[in-house]
């Protein structure tokens, strides 16, 4: 029994932040019932390719970003525009110990979805509304996407090639790490609200924001700026206060070496045969290799050129150097360490036969995390859900079916 068997969540939500948050509560043991809009359901179900494969390898409906945010969890598709649906959502919400939703502010308040009237139903309700920027403030009303907010929240600013380096310019980070990080404050800030009603009896209303998000997980860059009144600038995969720290290239790709201290560089530069270089005055201590980087650096990946990557890492783990490699992810799943965590986990799919999912990253002791369900299908546990909790009998699920309400 996971930690959260005992919870029931209503997840209104779509796209990424609301579903990566619910499937953590799916994860950890809450029975999550995804709503979906009838025949087209969650947004990512279509953003492909790719698509997973069935097992005669031919293409099914299933996105693959579709199912790595959403397993563990059962499908209901219901058309909230119309009033018998929205009652289907307020009596589900009746049983519910928590109700997520993305929509734009105001929009579930035409429906009479909105947390005031949920409450009404739920006096104990958790409510929680993700959007791009919070319910107050003058961008309230605005959209909220990823990419937007990566550069409005000053993480664009300091990510990618220092002015003057070829291929210089601001860069947005390989995932939608606004979404991922909102999604996982949102699910912490749902788990001390089960705890307050726990001991209190009291619902309450979560306000989580992206651009608020993005700008509290810049953490020591904002506090750098705030502090000091100068404005972060891009390094690249450098580091402002220590040498070397960074990416170096190999006679075969790449690795990074985090060379903290003194003696780690000398062990790096003593493993590549050129120990001369730790005893050079310009390069003797950090705050000198900081103040000499320019000149340093490309000495440096002139012998990182020499040998291969596994021939470094090979070199600088015997030589106690920080070290690793930068992986595709075909050798991220290859990697034994992965591979011993068993990171990838594969399941049974009523469609695709047997679908590869990545693992979630939480090993709790006494109440382990368990795949009980797959991704599931649209509208897959519409009628199960509506026989189970509103004790709709086979003739009125028909009716609903065929007036379009699911």
């Amino acid at each position: 029994m996971g930690a959260l068997s005992h919870i029931r969540v209503l997840d209104l939500s779509r796209v990424l932040a609301g579903p990566w948050c619910a499937q953590n509560l799916a994860d950890l043991g809450a029975d999550v019932i995804k709503v979906e809009r009838p025949g087209t359901g969650d947004d990512t179900r279509h953003w492909g390719p790719p698509f997973v494969l069935n097992e005669k390898g031919l293409e099914t409906k299933e996105s693959a970003y579709f199912i790595c945010i959403n397993r563990n969890k059962r499908s209901i598709t219901v058309d909230i525009s119309k009033p018998e649906g929205q009652e289907i959502i307020r009596k589900l919400a009746s049983e519910s110990d928590i109700v997520l939703e993305n929509y734009k502010v105001g929009d579930l308040a035409k429906y009479g979805l909105d947390y005031e009237s949920l409450k009404k139903v739920k006096s104990d309700l958790i409510y929680c509304s993700i959007t791009g920027f919070g319910q107050t403030g003058p961008f309230s009303h605005r959209p909220g996407y990823d990419f937007i907010v990566q550069g409005m929240g000053g993480f664009m600013s300091v990510t990618g090639e220092a002015e003057g380096v070829d291929g210089t310019g601001p860069q947005k980070a390989g995932v939608a790490i606004a979404d991922i990080f909102t999604g996982m404050y949102a699910t912490t800030a749902i788990l001390a609200a089960v705890v307050h009603r726990d001991q209190t009896g009291e619902g309450q209303y979560i306000d989580m924001a992206l651009l608020d998000t993005q700008i509290a997980v810049m953490a020591n860059v904002g506090s750098a700026y705030l502090t000091s009144g100068e404005v972060p600038q891009r390094l690249g995969n450098a580091s402002s206060t220590i040498v070397p720290y960074q990416t170096f290239p190999t006679s075969d790709g790449w690795m990074i070496v985090a060379a903290g201290n003194d003696g780690q560089f000398r062990h790096f530069v003593t493993a590549g045969g050129e120990a001369q270089l730790a005893d050079n005055p310009l390069y003797i201590n950090n705050p000198l290799r900081v103040e000499h980087r320019k000149e340093l650096v490309p000495l440096l990946e002139a012998m990182t050129r020499k040998k291969t990557k596994a021939e470094w890492i090979e070199l600088l783990e015997k030589a106690n150097v920080p070290c690793g490699p930068i992986n595709n992810f075909k050798e991220v799943f290859e990697n034994e360490q992965v591979i011993a965590r068993k990171i990838q986990i594969e399941v049974p799919h009523p469609t695709a036969g047997k679908m590869k999912l990545v693992a979630s990253p939480m090993h709790l002791s006494k109440t382990p995390i368990e795949v009980r369900m797959p991704p599931p299908t649209l509208g897959q546990h519409t009628d199960e859900i509506l026989q189970e909790r509103l004790n709709l009998d086979e003739s009125s699920i028909a009716a609903l079916h065929k007036k379009g309400i699911i």
